[in-house]
């Protein structure tokens, strides 16, 4: 994997750059759909390159392993020639799903037993099996096992598993060394960033990471319940210390301000749920807010449902006809959501390389941050 720099913006930490790997090209900063089990929920891939312009996806460690398991992804070629998808992916490392599972898991030294949320089968995962299961699963950018911590927590807890998190990192990094690549292919690993929301515990995860010296690095354990400004707080400390000439991944962000205000720190690679996930419940996002589709404001009107056919690429479908589509629970209103707010995110991210470039992000940033978050 290569990252090349390529703008800086002058009034915030913004850049622009490009990121080589095996599978193509991914222009940050950019925002990757999320397709935990293998896909993009609702979403075709053809949609996701055609329509959405995607340029990488991730796929769920956890949720792999268990559905459809190991031995069938490796019997096909690994997840690029299960499911179709040619552009760069990137695989999470199941520590976020072991987190979620604050009930039914046990963290210790060698790593987290859990049962499956499927069958309630016990399963190990330690560093070492985690980095096998990603070079299974032949991501192009794998990420290391590591524990989150919710919010709140006590410094105490964060500062151990913390220094765990560490510990784990250099068994990650020895069993990825000691494996070669599964399909032919490079694969990269990324470190990740721990330590709560406690500044001086993130400086040191930032610092530790840092003098690992891998193809890129990432900031977990944020957007988990925090304040945005304490988010905010945290992402700038990291991105102050995490090296400027390799990409920086913010895990699990976030709304359309919450990226804009992440890229503006320096943040280079994001990842959410929430457009698709909104999208099924009928929450859209567009550049002049966010639209409740089954309210009754929108029965009879029949524009488009963003008024710039830039941020969507079927104006065939009014606001009208997808408050009718859900309101009969037809699939195809979760689709058309999704696909809608999926382009949106990427336009959103292309409009702020665009405008790194042109030196302008900042003003652009400060005026669409005022529209996004609205109800409309």
């Amino acid at each position: 994997m290569k990252f090349t720099l390529q703008h800086q913006d002058t009034s915030s930490a913004a850049r622009a750059g490009l990121i080589e790997t095996a599978h193509g090209l991914i222009e940050t900063p950019i925002f990757m759909p999320v397709g935990t089990a293998a896909t993009v929920k609702t979403v075709h891939q053809r949609e996701l390159k055609n329509d959405i312009n995607a340029q990488i996806i991730l796929g769920n460690t956890y949720h792999l392993y268990l559905r459809p398991g190991i031995r069938v992804l490796e019997q096909a070629g690994g997840l690029h020639k299960f499911n179709g998808w040619d552009k760069p992916l990137l695989t999470d490392s199941g520590g976020y799903q072991v987190f979620s599972l604050s009930a039914q898991r046990k963290i210790t030294e060698e790593g987290a037993t859990f049962k499956s949320h499927i069958d309630g089968s016990k399963h190990l995962f330690t560093p070492e099996n985690v980095m096998d299961i990603e070079r299974s699963i032949g991501a192009d950018i794998m990420m290391a096992f590591d524990e989150c911590t919710p919010y709140p927590c006590e410094e105490e807890y964060a500062r151990k598993s913390m220094h765990l998190t560490h510990r784990w990192l250099d068994r990650c990094i020895a069993r990825f060394n000691a494996t070669p690549n599964k399909y032919g292919y490079s694969q990269s690993l990324f470190p990740i960033v721990q330590g709560s929301v406690y500044k001086e515990l993130r400086k040191q995860s930032a610092e530790y990471v840092a003098s690992k010296n891998l193809e890129g690095n990432a900031i977990g354990g944020l957007s988990v319940g925090e304040p945005a400004e304490m988010m905010y707080e945290m992402t700038e400390l990291v991105c102050a210390i995490l090296p400027k000439e390799k990409p920086r991944y913010l895990m699990g962000v976030g709304t359309p301000a919450n990226i804009l205000e992440s890229i503006a720190l320096g943040i280079d690679m994001m990842d959410c749920v929430m457009p698709t996930r909104n999208a099924r419940h009928g929450l859209l996002f567009t550049q002049h807010g966010i639209i409740n589709i089954k309210n009754e404001k929108w029965k009879m009107d029949f524009s488009p449902l963003d008024a710039d056919s830039d941020c969507f690429v079927d104006t065939q479908y009014s606001k009208a006809y997808l408050r009718h589509l859900f309101h009969c629970e037809e699939m195809l209103g979760m689709q058309i959501a999704s696909i809608h707010n999926l382009h949106f995110y990427l336009w959103l991210v292309g409009q702020a390389r665009k405008k790194i470039q042109e030196g302008s992000f900042s003003s652009w940033k400060n005026n669409m941050i005022q529209k996004i978050g609205k109800r409309l």
